[in-house]
């Protein structure tokens, strides 16, 4: 299998996208062509349905023009075509023929489909129309429902996605094409929130590779740019490493008489761009920024390729991975190790067997060939391979079933898909496959939902440990359980996993609508008595309805997820009143003197004093805990801070918070961050123009230590939350004066 036109082959860290350079050049295949195509790996294909799908195409898209000026046939012409690269059968690639007739041509339907190419054809034909029809509109709520029915439309016929992913990997090619700017943008965005996932998740990696690039180059040209040009940078310096270590490995291979093939890759501009912005280290620290691919015919060589290695070079800890033994989800199997090769270069090795790097590179589509003289998908293989389509998406559309709203099934799907895994197991052995940084609750919900609903405590590896301690590979795991259902509010802090959050949600929604309405009582009265105003004095219920309501209930609600002010309600229930200006709710300060309308907690006593930690200074998006102060009340952090590691053994002081909804939609809080950087004539400027070019806004700069070489700073930037953090700690992390950005924990706390 090739795969050469599946998605764009390594050309060079300095080259711009292969596939976009193509567009306008590249020759569409004609009628005979295409058939010669699929004929070269399935000699018994039915010629006739494939030329007439081709020529119905052809016909019924008439005189209709691309943005690029090409007839709109070619687009059928090119998804086909790539459905062929991988060996698709006879039915996919004629369905990804007519996959835009139905919708583009008024005059054909379904039926006629049906009719003059078969039910099969139909069926697909049906599917990937549907899903052409599904908009992921830039509102949050429809997009949500949206993909939804987007999960559940995929899950009936792999080859459905697998069309739609041909379909969308052709238009991102040509994408440059179109002139709204906007447009553009929206594309690439659903590409990468959606259907790059999607194509990962059924083990489409280089079809994903090269969609994350092509919407990378729209979304953030800037930073693919930087990235590119440090990447050739580096390539450079270490051209005499990388060919050493490759002659070495080739020698090593050469006397152990292993045969193999060694390939080398560079590490993609986006999935570096992603790196640096999950994990605080410098471009030059990424493990695997230069990798070699080594190739046999056996799994048994594949172990000794391994011990060769290791036996010529040190390996670093911590970082060998055997996804042979135990794939993942998708089909993947590998050895994965990181050593210090030659020139004390630390290269990434893996290591796997041909079918091994068939699967690799397509996923599901390696799965097609002939079995009992017919050509098809080899579910027995797949299987064998630890592939299985369906439960490939199955976690997905599972959260339908965990009482996920539209706006939670977006959000949780999207890590599902973006998440590796950790492998786990129940006390009787049974493996548990869970996305990494998985914790124990999201074991519970993964052995059953009443194991998680039930779930008070946790024993791993024999232990007692707290639910809030992440998964290891190779732990197992036993969960103490309660008599009845008993989540407490905020435990969808101690989860990442969208069944788990969801199952969580569910249980505490009526506790949690209480708490807000108690919140939004206290409030409303404590705002009344501040105007003069005695609260037994006003009758809620009419004022209620006065400000828009059904009853005092909704209302009390609306102002503690801080939806309406209590200004608002005194203005409803008095019209004349003037209330003093309580300012832009939008910029709402995340500092103490607003915890109260950010911070929300079941076990928060009303009135209780609210500090938010210097030491760590959370952000809307941290997941946070609140620590019992003596004299001071309670003071916020975020989960990770080192301080809490204090109070390990005093779990008495632990409160469960959460942020509101007004915190993590209408506030602006201060984040703060250190940077090393190479003290050098305008670095300032340069780390100020990107935390500014990424929406940032600094407040204050402190010189922590200047040297002769290098410089270390503090900011504190003015963010909406975590994730606008960690997008400028990105964007400082590629600059190539910037050696280390990490966010800074390291304050003196107010305790």
């Amino acid at each position: 299998m090739d795969g050469s036109t599946l998605s764009a082959k390594d050309k060079g860290a300095g080259e711009a996208s292969p596939a976009a350079e193509a567009v306008g050049e590249h020759h569409v295949l004609t009628r005979e062509e295409l058939i010669a195509k699929v004929r070269a790996y399935h000699p018994r294909v039915k010629s006739e349905l494939l030329g007439a799908a081709y020529d119905f195409a052809k016909t019924h898209h008439g005189e209709q023009k691309r943005d690029s000026g090409d007839a709109y046939y070619s687009h059928p012409v090119e998804v086909a075509s790539l459905l062929a690269d991988v060996h698709l059968d006879e039915i996919t690639i004629v369905a990804g023929l007519l996959h835009d007739v139905v919708e583009d041509v008024e005059e054909i339907d379904i039926g006629e489909i049906e009719v003059r190419f078969g039910a099969d054809v139909a069926e697909l034909v049906d599917g990937v129309t549907k899903l052409d029809q599904i908009e992921f509109s830039s509102k949050e709520t429809a997009q949500a429902e949206n993909f939804q029915k987007f999960i559940l439309a995929t899950t009936s016929d792999i080859r459905v996605l697998l069309v739609k992913l041909a379909d969308r990997l052709h238009n991102m090619r040509t994408l440059h094409f179109r002139k709204k700017p906007e447009s553009r943008y929206r594309t690439a965005r659903e590409t990468m929130d959606i259907y790059a996932p999607l194509a990962r998740r059924v083990g489409l990696y280089q079809l994903a590779a090269e969609m994350e690039d092509l919407a990378f180059q729209e979304l953030n040209a800037e930073a693919r740019r930087a990235i590119l040009y440090r990447q050739e940078e580096l390539a450079l310096e270490n051209a005499d490493d990388l060919e050493r270590i490759r002659a070495d490995l080739t020698q090593l291979m050469e006397m152990a008489g292993i045969p193999c093939r060694i390939k080398g890759r560079r590490k993609a501009p986006y999935s570096l761009w992603r790196k640096l912005e999950r994990k605080s280290i410098s471009f030059r620290d990424v493990a695997d920024l230069f990798a070699f691919r080594v190739i046999v015919q056996s799994t048994e060589e594949c172990y000794r390729v391994l011990g060769e290695v290791h036996t010529l070079w040190a390996c670093i800890p911590d970082r060998f991975r055997d996804f042979i033994s135990v794939p993942k989800q998708n089909g993947y199997q590998s050895l994965h190790t990181t050593v210090r090769a030659s020139g004390n270069r630390r290269v990434e090795l893996q290591i796997r067997t041909e079918a091994m790097d068939q699967t690799a590179e397509f996923g599901v589509a390696a799965h097609w060939g002939y079995k009992n003289k017919q050509y098809g998908f080899d579910a027995e293989s797949a299987k064998a391979a630890g592939l299985d389509p369906a439960a490939s998406l199955e976690t997905i559309s599972g959260l339908l079933q965990d009482g996920a709203d539209a706006r939670e099934f977006l959000e949780h799907a999207k890590l599902e898909m973006y998440r590796e895994h950790v492998f786990t197991f129940t006390p009787k052995g049974k493996l548990i496959i869970l996305p990494a940084g998985a914790m124990p609750l999201d074991f519970a919900y993964a052995v059953h939902s009443a194991v998680g609903d039930t779930c008070v405590g946790v024993k791993i590896n024999g232990e007692i440990k707290a639910l809030r301690r992440p998964l290891k590979n190779g732990d197992v795991v036993e969960i103490i359980r309660g008599k009845r259902p008993s989540a407490v509010h905020g435990w969808e802090g101690l989860a990442i996993t969208g069944r788990a959050r969801s199952a969580l949600r569910r249980l505490v929604r009526e506790r949690d609508t209480a708490d807000f309405r108690r919140l939004g009582e206290g409030l409303v009265n404590q705002a009344l008595r501040r105007a003069g105003i005695d609260p037994v004095d006003v009758k809620m219920t009419h004022t209620a309805r006065l400000a828009g309501f059904e009853t005092r209930e909704e209302m009390a609600e609306a102002v503690g997820r801080g939806r309406i002010s209590s200004a608002d309600v005194i203005q409803a229930a008095f019209p004349g009143y003037k209330a003093e200006p309580m300012g832009d709710p939008s910029k709402t300060k995340v500092d103490s003197q607003h915890a109260p309308l950010l911070v929300s907690g079941h076990d928060l006593t009303p009135g209780v004093t609210l500090h938010l930690g210097k030491c760590c200074c959370p952000l809307p998006g941290d997941r946070i805990m609140g620590v019992q102060v003596p004299d001071q009340g309670i003071v916020v952090h975020v989960a990770s801070c080192p301080k809490l590691a204090e109070y390990d053994d005093k779990p008495d002081l632990w409160v469960d918070l959460r942020w509101t909804e007004l915190a993590r939609t209408d506030a602006m809080a201060v984040g703060r961050i250190r940077i090393n950087a190479a003290n050098t004539r305008g670095v300032l400027a340069k780390l100020c123009a990107a935390v500014a070019q990424s929406n940032g806004n600094i407040v204050n700069i402190a010189t922590v230590e200047r040297q002769k070489d290098f410089t270390e700073l503090v900011m504190e930037i003015e963010v909406e939350d975590l994730k606008r953090l960690t997008q400028i700690l990105a964007a400082l992390r590629s600059l190539a004066v910037v050696d280390r950005a990490v966010r800074d924990q390291e304050g003196e706390d107010d305790q």
